[in-house]
């Protein structure tokens, strides 16, 4: 034993019975009193969300990954459709009216900056359409969308929003995970994690990619991130189906079927053997979900039964190829909702270029021809998958969502024929469960260049969003690398003003 003069008074004190008894008594106690406070739920964590606030955690069985779970509060939206358009929508050209445009334009009065994302700037233009009043709210639209334009009174739009980039694959990823960088999880991926599915014989959240292919950000958009795989968006459209779908000729069905049945019976045995094991449950659900959508996807994927009057209202035929290929995307969009799918990505816009020599919203140059063909792919079989679900009464329950990255400029670009990027001022629009009708939240400045009546951030948008799926945005978190991870970061606020 060491010489009791080389200790501290306290090691000294230990070595004495009745300190140590003392001591030990009380350490007895307080670790007991621990105890009874972690019982009552009363005991500071050591991981907290926002403010000091505990993480709601979704109680997820790894075998049943997809099962319906509780939102925190109740709210009425239970599904959610976003529609998302990679490549900036002139919010000067569609949805925000600015006359002072009109009255400026050709010139370039003080303020305008020389350069921007792409280069030189130009002069002020006036928007390249006509905007009338539309609706009964007197909603001032221009003549690009002429179809979407039929539904302003159903429409909540956001005209100050802002964002932290202008370049697309950044503001696709900030738009779509919260975070500019990749690897963080979509806000799908957030929904499905926190909420599951009514129907587990499909994908909880399925992403529909546009006939030219995949967005700038590609499957980052609808990825999982850090949150487990199976809450990953799966990708298909109207016309690329899921890969090996389909049984190979050289097998019989009933041969098929045997070997489905003893892959679960072998599975089985193995998940009882190993029954702590949460991966291998959640890989057995995922191969069980492949072999249930071998029979559902197609289903839903044939649309032969719809009826001619749908056909024509969502435009399939009449139109351009692109349109007619998106406007099945939107059908596919509305029946994958019907069946319960959770959350509905649907895309209109690609990096890949089609048929048509575009691929998306992005307008540097010729906007007046560029951004026209894209409307024609987009706006009528939009407008009809919006009145269709309105008409089914699925409003009730479904958000619908109309995104893009940033906004345009309101001059042109030194080429004097596209508008530059905005990340300081863009427009998007919310409609169906939970939301105001035919209402304006914030305002650009005079030219469309700047929000400033109540500036609205991505994160402030994102959180409205989970709001209305009745998630709470600061506690719906996942641990990862030491930190409490969110789809708002440590930002964002709800904005309470556009809920009905």
């Amino acid at each position: 034993m060491s010489n009791p003069e080389q200790l501290s008074p306290l090691g000294r004190r230990l070595l004495d019975r009745r300190g140590f008894l003392h001591t030990a008594g009380l350490s007895t106690s307080a670790m007991a009193f621990a105890s009874l406070l972690q019982q009552d739920g009363l005991l500071a964590s050591d991981n907290t969300a926002a403010f000091g606030n505990k993480p709601i955690r979704p109680v997820i069985d790894p075998s049943r990954p997809y099962a319906a779970r509780q939102s925190h509060f109740p709210m009425p939206a239970k599904q959610v459709l976003v529609i998302y358009l990679p490549g900036a929508v002139s919010h000067v050209d569609t949805f925000d009216y600015k006359p002072e445009l009109a009255k400026l334009h050709g010139q370039k009065p003080p303020g305008i900056p020389a350069v921007t994302f792409e280069g030189p700037t130009g002069n002020i233009a006036k928007p390249f359409w006509d905007f009338k009043p539309r609706g009964e709210s007197g909603k001032m639209v221009s003549d690009l969308l002429p179809h979407l334009a039929q539904h302003v009174d159903d429409f909540c739009f956001f005209h100050a929003l802002t964002t932290d980039t202008s370049a697309h694959p950044q503001g696709e990823n900030f738009m779509n995970t919260g975070f500019t960088m990749e690897g963080f999880p979509s806000f799908g991926a957030w929904v499905t994690y926190a909420l599951g599915t009514e129907n587990e014989e499909l994908p909880s959240f399925v992403a529909i990619n546009d006939p030219r292919g995949m967005a700038r950000s590609g499957k980052n958009n609808f990825g999982n991130g850090f949150l487990p795989a199976a809450f990953q968006g799966t990708d298909f459209s109207a016309t690329t189906p899921p890969n090996n779908l389909h049984r190979p000729e050289s097998l019989t069905r009933a041969a098929d079927r045997g070997t489905i049945d003893l892959l679960q019976r072998l599975n089985a045995r193995h998940l009882n053997k190993y029954p702590e094991d949460a991966d291998l449950a959640g890989r057995i659900a995922s191969y069980e979900l492949a072999g249930k959508m071998q029979t559902t996807v197609p289903d839903v994927m044939d649309i032969s039964g719809e009826t001619a009057a749908t056909l024509k209202a969502y435009g399939v035929e009449g139109g351009s190829k692109l349109r007619g290929e998106y406007a099945q995307n939107c059908i596919l969009a509305r029946r994958l909702l019907e069946k319960g799918v959770r959350v509905v990505q649907l895309f209109n816009g690609s990096d890949p270029s089609g048929g048509n020599g575009i691929t998306n919203w992005d307008s540097h140059s010729d906007i007046e021809k560029t951004h026209a063909m894209q409307a024609e792919i987009m706006d009528q079989p939009t407008a009809a998958l919006f009145a269709d679900l309105k008409q089914r009464g699925m409003l009730e329950n479904t958000l619908v969502v109309w995104a893009t990255e940033f906004g345009r400029m309101p001059f042109l670009q030194g080429n004097g024929t596209g508008r530059d990027h905005n990340p300081s001022a863009f427009t998007c629009f919310l409609a169906g469960a939970g939301v105001k009708k035919g209402y304006s939240y914030g305002e650009s400045d005079e030219f469309g260049f700047k929000a400033a009546i109540n500036p609205t951030t991505v994160y402030d948008f994102n959180a409205t969003l989970l709001h209305l799926m009745g998630l709470d945005h600061e506690r719906l978190t996942f641990y990862h690398n030491g930190i409490e991870r969110r789809l708002t970061n440590v930002h964002g606020h709800v904005i309470k003003d556009v809920l009905a």
